[in-house]
């Protein structure tokens, strides 16, 4: 499974995680301390659902936390992962709603993990551009910068997912 790839000029996040909503955080496994260098963001017991895009050893959560794990490229997905995506989202809506905490993470914390947590949003009532801007202004403004998933969510996931499904390998 190919990961994100550095895109260069594109700065790490400044904090670990950062809260999008009550009960909803959107983080990454690396992030950028006040002296830019980068550090490791280990998840203890602090969330009730963690769900990693991208996973490395040692980064938790600890044991006993619910983990849900989805590997995805950084990059155009197939319709399994768009659906994947959409299930992800339901799992963490029904979560907020009985009151867990969320983590969704990938490396940085930017792009797929923003496009579940926008996914979320929207299934929790936000209208998709609401979404989009809402991370950029929680977690960096480099949230979302994979247009192909600024896309898939402004189109809507049902359609994108279709679409991807009528795709047949050459």
């Amino acid at each position: 499974m190919k990961a994100r790839q550095r895109d260069r000029g594109t700065p790490e996040p400044q904090a670990p995680w950062n809260e999008v909503r009550p009960r909803l955080w959107l983080g990454g496994h690396f992030w950028a301390g006040p002296d830019g260098q980068v550090r490791t963001a280990v998840v203890g017991p602090e969330f009730d659902l963690v769900i990693s895009l991208f996973t490395r050893p040692g980064h938790g959560p600890d044991p006993g936390v619910e983990h849900l794990i989805s590997e995805l490229p950084d990059g155009p997905l197939t319709a399994g992962q768009l659906h994947s995506v959409r299930q992800l989202a339901v799992r963490a809506a029904e979560a907020i709603r009985t009151d867990r905490i969320v983590l969704v993470r990938c490396r940085s914390g930017y792009n797929r993990s923003g496009l579940v947590v926008a996914q979320t949003l929207i299934e929790l009532g936000q209208e998709p551009a609401d979404a989009i801007a809402l991370i950029r202004q929680k977690r960096s403004p480099w949230a979302l910068n994979n247009q192909t998933f600024e896309q898939y969510l402004t189109t809507g996931l049902d359609i994108a997912h279709l679409l991807a499904g009528l795709e047949t390998p050459s």
